[in-house]
This record gives C-alpha cells, structure tokens and sequence, in this order.
C-alpha cells in the first residue's frame, strides 16, 4: 500500500506538468484550426485524422437527422394549458443547466413548437451575481460558453436575452413584455433550481404553456424511474431498457425564418463580468477551452488518443487515460448523449467503450435520480439507515487528526498523498478520480 502511495505521489508531480503541456497544445491546436480558416492541420492521432474531423462529422449526423420525430417523452408540462396563446408574438427558451444550441432536446422542441405556430424564437439566460460556491473561474467558463451561444444565435436569427437577477424577479415580466406564447425550459433536480421553477410557473400567466424537457440525460430522468434507486445495479437495466428509444439522432437547430419584431439588448460580457459577487482569487484554467467548440476538440482528442485505453488505465495516475469532459458536460456546453453517440462510433474499442457508457449515462444519470426523488440530497438526513447508524455508532471514536475545511483546502494535513492532490486542484481544477471521485 505504501509503495501504492508514493507511486501515486510521483505521478501527481510529474503528470500535472505533462497533462498541462498536453492541453496547451489542444488549445493552440484549437486557435490555429479556427485562424486557418478551414485549413486544418494533421492530427498526430488516429489513422491521420484532421483534427476538427468530428465538428464535420456531427453537423453532417445533424443534417441527417432533419425531420426526426421529437420523443415527447422527454417533456412533460409544468402548468394546466398545453396549447400556444394565440396571438402570441414568440416562443421562449428558458435556458438554464444546457448551456448550447446543438444537440440540445429542449432548443430542439421549443423550435419545432416556434415553427408550427410560425412564431419567432426567442432564448433567455437569467444570470444571478452569486450561486453557491461557486467562483470567478466557474462563472468565466459559464459565460464565454454563453458568448459561443450568443453568436450561434445570431448567426441563426434566434435572439438571445440576458437577464440579469433571480428568474422570478424578470421572466414573468420578460414573457408579458414580449408577448411569449409558450415557455420552455431545462430539467434540473437539484432544489434551488426546482424552487426557480415553482416561483417562475406561480407568476406565468395562466393561459401560457410551461413545459420542461430533460436535455442533459440520454434517458429522462422521469422516464428511467419513477422512484429512488438503491444503487447502479438497481438502476441500470432499467436505463438499458430505455437506450434504444432515447440514444437516437439529434437534429440540427437550423436557421429560424420568422425574425422578432425588435431586437435583443446587446450584452457587455466586460460588464458582466465585472459585476459578479464571486470569489475573484481562483482564476480561470488554461486547459479548459470554454464553449460547446472546445468540448468538442477535447471530446475528438479522447476518442483518438485516450479512449483505448480507458476501461484499463483510467484509474491510474500514470496514465492519461479519462475523458477530461467534466467542465463542458456539468456546464450543460455539451450533450451526453452527443458523447456517448460518438464514443459507440469507435472501433476496436468495446471493453472502454462499455465502460466509459457506464460512467456517463448509469452513473451520472443515477445521481439525477438520487437528487430528484431525494429531498436531503444534500444532507445526513439524505442518506441510507444503515449509513447513518454506523456513523452514530462511530460519532465518538477517538481521531488521532482533526482539520478544520480551511486545512484541508490549503493541503495542510500529515497526509503527504492528500496534500499532493489537494494541491494540484487549484492550478488545473481536477484530480485524479481513483483519489478524489469524478472531477
């Protein structure tokens, strides 16, 4: 075991360099792509593949899949009325945890809704100045993700507003302002979100429809179950049953032909930024290019370089071997199902190809379903009885080191290991998932 954790202890040192030089290559590999103009250079990859080769091959699947039916099993409408006001003047997105315009079902449906009335699309953000914990280098990563959208919008004839404050305090009066006819909006478990949803659906108008779709799981979370699941083995052939007549093709969100009467207020991002009550002192990652366009470069050096080797090395430290995709599928700036359909895509890879599956569709969506049907997910009271009977038995055992949160964080304990991965986390925002769980 000592030797286990020395080896561990090495590793952190010496690959936080080689992981770091690797992914600022990715980003000036990403920059010289883009200020080519399409000419793109040769990816020391698979097979010589052009890097930027799967940006093509998914907007060519997206095409495809024009015209494909939405599974209204993925919705479910949060108020009494189901039928756009009439004389409305738009369809509104309420975009809040699927942070893109591609490969998202909600943008997708609310689209189809705006086309069969003939109305405009309309997509709003509402941006509060602090959200829990989080700090200046989530914030940055959400809002140049939001800069990608914003132009893709534009490019589409789609306007994008956003508000700024608690969805409350300016939705209702956003959809009266703008005669909305239909909202729309994601599906997200957790509770703060889910009293948004409440507050904002009290002060609709009554006559408005308010439906939800769940964009961020392949299966909807309502659908893979209708209860609290014990575990991923409880969880997982049910989702298994399900893949079939979910993990389909997505189609393109396409140009809208039916402009608003007046436009969007342009946004001052400098601005924006400016006016976050966060936590300034941790600083953004240079690995981590924000934006659906950069998850996909980091998705496409995965299946090339990394994905072989994942089922055997992804918990090794030694290895590079994990997807690196956590910022871009927790910021809702890239579809999980657009990953696992890309990653199936891969040949002579099945054992990592199942075993990736079973991380980011069994085990990401589990989580979903535990925060959904669990009021005290986030509490002791949350957990199992046999959990919260051993830890009162335990409550009074002696503990050769106690530390307090700031210890910890600062990576001031006695545990060299500990310290060594809780450093690393500032400067490249992860670890190592055999250390510290999926990061």
């Amino acid at each position: 075991m000592f030797h286990i954790r020395v080896l561990i202890f090495r590793s952190i040192r010496d690959l936080t360099t080689n992981m770091s030089a690797n992914k600022n290559n990715l980003k000036r590999q990403m920059k010289s792509t883009i200020s080519a103009g399409g000419k793109q250079p040769k990816l020391t990859g698979e097979k010589g593949k052009e890097s930027g080769w799967l940006l093509k091959e998914v907007a060519e699947l997206r095409r495809a899949a024009q015209g494909c039916e939405f599974n209204k099993k993925r919705l479910r409408y949060l108020s009494d009325t189901q039928k756009v006001k009439q004389s409305s003047q738009g369809v509104l997105y309420w975009m809040s945890r699927d942070q893109r315009i591609q490969d998202n079902w909600a943008l997708i449906y609310s689209q189809q809704l705006a086309l069969a009335e003939k109305l405009p699309l309309h997509i709003c953000f509402c941006l509060v100045p602090k959200f829990l914990d989080a700090t200046y280098r989530q914030y940055a990563f959400m809002l140049k993700g939001l800069q990608e959208v914003v132009k893709e919008c534009k490019s589409l004839d789609i306007e994008f507003h956003l508000l700024s404050g608690e969805p409350v305090h300016n939705l209702p009066a956003f959809v009266k302002s703008w005669n909305i006819g239909a909202v729309v909006t994601d599906f997200n478990p957790l509770r703060i979100s889910l009293q948004w949803i409440d507050t904002v659906k009290k002060h609709l108008p009554s006559d408005i429809p308010f439906i939800q779709v769940d964009a961020h799981n392949v299966v909807p979370c309502w659908e893979a179950s209708t209860k609290l699941e014990y575990g991923a083995r409880t969880i997982r052939g049910k989702i298994t049953k399900h893949l079939q007549e979910f993990l389909t093709d997505m189609p393109l969100v396409d140009t809208h032909p039916y402009c608003a009467s007046r436009a969007a207020k342009i946004i001052d991002w400098e601005e924006v930024l400016s006016s976050l009550e966060v936590d300034h002192n941790v600083c953004e990652v240079e690995w981590a290019q924000p934006g659906t366009t950069g998850g996909m470069f980091m998705l496409e050096s995965f299946i090339d370089q990394r994905l072989h080797i994942f089922a055997t090395h992804r918990n090794n430290p030694n290895s590079d071997a994990v997807s690196h995709l956590s910022p871009w599928i927790h910021a809702g700036q890239l579809s999980a199902q657009r990953v696992v359909m890309q990653v199936k895509r891969k040949k002579n890879a099945s054992e990592s190809v199942a075993s990736f599956i079973e991380e980011i569709v069994v085990r990401r969506e589990l989580a979903d379903n535990f925060c959904f049907y669990n009021q005290n997910y986030d509490n002791i009271s949350g957990a199992y009885d046999w959990a919260k009977k051993t830890l009162q038995e335990h409550a009074k055992d002696r503990r050769q080191y106690l530390y307090t949160k700031k210890e910890l964080e600062s990576a001031e304990t006695h545990d060299q290991l500990w310290n060594a991965a809780q450093g690393r986390r500032p400067q490249v925002s992860r670890c190592f998932d055999v250390l510290f769980g999926p990061g």
